[in-house]
């Protein structure tokens, strides 16, 4: 059965081998949200991630978001073969700007195999595309590295501020399990003029500690999860020149659908959810957002 009010790229039959609604249902997109009433952008997504039923085309993902007031979005890259993509479609599509790096997780791969200087060089000379406007997802992660790994992920991470700072560039941080380092880091190396935190997983404090230093912080669908009080708390205190909206997409899709697939059309969810949680008129926040995102990454045009 075909649901018209998912958009129309992302719709498709029932897989061969489902067994059951549920498990044709995760692998199906949600329905599209209620326009925004004032446009904003997709601050993080991951256009060259296959997900749900089938590939969906950059052109026909933009028009999807586009109709639902998210007028252009940050294409990231996570390691080399996603930098290239990303600055291959950055050319294709005037909605897109893009940011290239070395995921956390992937630096101590490339460390391993001893190709870490030649990807790092690598992705400095991607990031002088002129539609590449940030680098990034760099940062560090506890969570899925561990031992010797560290070492190379921070190594990494620095290199990649060193990058953004000497070709002014915006720097767009992957922070998990690891604040009090990544803030450390971004102070011993002195952090780039803007810097931005994606999927914003901090607390209060973190919140308090980027409004001191002029970060900006992106929420993603995480924020309406149940389980994500450390994230209202946050938002709550976060100064509202610094806050952005993103999906990560294909993952992190906001609740009612958490578990499904996402894609940029799907930032109203979120956007609501901060408007409500705040207090906010949503025309206001929309406005806001989008001028953040514009201050941080500069104009689409």
């Amino acid at each position: 059965m075909c649901d018209s009010s998912i958009p129309a790229a992302y719709r498709a039959p029932a897989a061969d081998g489902a067994t059951g609604p549920e498990a044709v249902r995760r692998r199906n997109f949600p329905p599209a949200p209620q326009p925004l009433p004032v446009p904003v952008m997709d601050n993080h997504t991951h256009l060259d991630f296959p997900e749900g039923e089938g590939p969906v085309g950059i052109k026909a993902a933009l028009d999807a978001a586009e109709a639902v007031g998210v007028q252009g979005a940050v294409q990231v890259g996570c390691d080399l073969e996603s930098s290239r993509f990303t600055v291959a479609a950055v050319d294709q599509d005037p909605r897109l700007l893009g940011a290239v790096a070395l995921h956390p997780n992937d630096a101590p791969h490339y460390a391993a195999r001893d190709e870490l200087e030649a990807a790092l060089a690598e992705i400095e000379h991607l990031a002088a595309h002129p539609r590449i406007r940030a680098i990034g997802e760099t940062g560090l992660d506890f969570f899925r590295t561990e031992g010797e790994g560290l070492r190379h992920q921070e190594y990494s991470f620095r290199r990649h501020i060193d990058i953004a700072k000497r070709l002014d560039l915006t720097l767009q941080i992957h922070d998990r399990d690891a604040h009090a380092d990544v803030v450390r880091v971004l102070n011993e190396e002195g952090a780039p003029e803007r810097v931005v935190f994606h999927c914003f997983s901090g607390d209060e404090e973190l919140a308090r500690t980027c409004n001191q230093h002029g970060w900006w912080m992106s929420f993603a669908g995480t924020l309406t999860f149940r389980n994500a009080a450390n994230l209202r708390a946050a938002l709550a205190v976060a100064e509202r020149d610094l806050i952005m909206v993103e999906t990560d997409a294909p993952f992190l899709t906001p609740h009612p659908h958490r578990g499904r697939p996402n894609a940029s059309y799907m930032v109203p969810y979120t956007v609501r959810a901060m408007a409500e949680l705040t207090g906010s008129d949503l025309s206001g926040l929309c406005a806001a957002i989008s001028e953040n995102t514009v201050r941080a990454y500069g104009s689409w045009a």
